[in-house]
């Protein structure tokens, strides 16, 4: 706390408030990766398989479709959402929530994720030193959010986000921003075989499976940026946010059947609390065991 309290004396407020708004604007455009990236899968999926099974008859929509086109609009209505209707949260306030030509109600959930990305931007650049380690931590940050969202949604951990994070995680590591890069590369190859041997040990017993090869390969993303040796710790904190997360979802859910959760999210609020509070945490966590 009194590192954080130092750093906000010696930056300029402005700094923060730049790492603020530029936050809320990510967020604004991980709104758009959240819903169309799996999209982009689905019919990336059924044109390759139109194009091996030609006598199926596969439709594919040949429509331009990606994180640019076509520009976003009311799904009711199918008003153009105009550059003063997308600032972030600011005009989802403005509209009360609403779409000014058809009264649509816009979903809390696209100003709420923006004003998360903005806060949890704000929070990495309070504790993470100005220079290029604060930028990193912010796309590492970034692409975890993203994350989260679409394997809420879909189940999915898609490998246009998960394996250039690992990659990213050994080039940053390269310069020992975080960790050493041999530490890097094994915390990558561990963190892989770990969840890789926990899921075929569960599926030779069950016959079912636990989880998908998305976690593995986001575990192993979490070992490239920080190390074989925050693995253990990390699994922990997943598992605890799992707990936590998967109790209320049920307790709070209308449907009391029995239905998967996705793993990716808790990895990710793990490998984010690392990110920030790291140090912290690997301290009591070892004085606790040893």
């Amino acid at each position: 706390m009194n590192d954080v309290i130092t750093m906000m004396e010696q930056v300029p407020s402005f700094y923060f408030g730049t790492i603020l708004i530029l936050g809320l604007l990510v967020g604004s455009f991980l709104n758009v990766v959240i819903y169309r990236l799996p999209v982009m899968m689905e019919r990336a999926w059924k044109a390759d398989c139109a194009e091996s099974f030609p006598d199926a008859n596969i439709k594919v929509d040949e429509t331009p479709f990606n994180l640019v086109l076509p520009r976003s609009r009311c799904p009711k209505c199918n008003h153009l959402i105009g550059s003063t209707e997308n600032i972030p949260l600011v005009s989802w306030l403005i509209q009360k929530g609403r779409c000014k030509h058809c009264d649509c109600k816009i979903p809390a959930r696209y100003p709420s994720i923006e004003m998360l990305t903005g806060l949890m931007s704000l929070a990495v650049a309070l504790v993470i030193p100005f220079g290029w380690p604060v930028l990193f931590a912010l796309v590492f940050t970034w692409v975890l959010i993203s994350l989260t969202f679409i394997d809420f949604d879909t189940m999915l951990l898609p490998d246009q986000l998960t394996l250039p994070l690992i990659w990213l995680g050994l080039l940053v590591n390269m310069s020992g921003v975080f960790i050493g890069l041999q530490d890097a590369v094994l915390g990558a190859v561990f963190g892989y075989l770990s969840l890789w041997s926990i899921y075929w040990g569960f599926k030779l017993i069950t016959g079912k499976e636990g989880m998908g090869y998305g976690d593995f390969k986001l575990l192993a993303a979490l070992g490239a940026w920080f190390g074989w040796q925050a693995l253990p710790l990390i699994i922990l904190l997943s598992s605890l946010a799992g707990a936590i997360i998967g109790v209320a979802v049920i307790a709070t859910s209308k449907d009391k059947q029995s239905r998967p959760l996705p793993f990716g999210p808790y990895l990710a609020i793990a490998g984010w609390v690392y990110l920030v509070y790291g140090t912290e945490l690997t301290t009591l966590y070892y004085s606790l065991v040893l």
